[in-house]
């Protein structure tokens, strides 16, 4: 137990320090154009992604995301005891990670988001961007494992870009993230719906694989994964 989940916390650790540290320097730097603030904080989130795949994935599968944990753990790739021990080393070490970041930026380390990201439309993009996420995650590990890493990766950057929401797509970042009030913050009154839409867009793309593959291929490929 204890080396995957020392993965999944520092993976996280690393991964939310990205997202809110990119956000940070490309909001300083862009002087006022979202885009390209976006464009930065995009970048950075993608090729991290790719950085921790490819070296924790062997460790802990490099979930980095509790809506990913709950997907395998359906599959059967983890035990409930696994299955928790992940999520909660997702949120401890995606939460010092946000807190480094602050610290890095000369910002103060504790805070509360007051960006507001609510609507009908947000909560659609969460789903989508989940529901593409997870079924990613699972195509490519079906048809070729090597290429999680590049996938994933290129799937945030474009979902960043194409939902309504900017891809959060992760219960533990949008946790995270409602303890930034920076360009990648979320009001944490804001995050409970996100969590929920999360949630539901990793069970629906779970469903679709299931129609899309066999399910005893599925097995094969979350135990390999595992």
């Amino acid at each position: 137990m204890t080396r995957p989940i020392l993965a999944e916390a520092v993976g996280s650790f690393l991964l939310f320090a990205t997202v809110i540290g990119s956000g940070v320097m490309g909001e300083s730097l862009a002087q006022g154009n979202v885009a390209v603030a976006l464009l930065g904080n995009t970048i950075a989130t993608g090729a991290m992604l790719h950085v921790l795949i490819t070296m924790l994935g062997p460790i802990s599968g490099a979930h980095f995301n509790p809506a990913v944990t709950l997907v395998f753990r359906i599959l059967g790739a983890l035990d409930t005891r696994q299955a928790l021990g992940h999520v909660a080393a997702q949120i401890a070490g995606g939460i010092l990670g946000v807190w480094c970041a602050h610290a890095m930026f000369g910002l103060d380390v504790l805070q509360l988001s007051t960006k507001a990201r609510s609507g009908a439309g947000q909560w659609t993009g969460e789903v989508v961007a989940t529901f593409g996420l997870v079924l990613t995650i699972i195509g490519t590990l079906h048809h070729r494992p090597r290429a999680v890493p590049a996938a994933v990766a290129l799937y945030i950057t474009a979902a960043y870009w194409f939902t309504s929401s900017t891809s959060f797509a992760n219960p533990a970042i949008t946790l995270a993230r409602s303890l930034s009030d920076t360009f990648a913050g979320i009001a944490p009154v804001d995050a409970a719906p996100f969590i929920a839409c999360q949630l539901a867009g990793a069970l629906l793309a779970l469903g679709a694989a299931r129609l899309l593959f066999p399910q005893a291929e599925l097995d094969k490929d979350a135990t390999a994964d595992a």
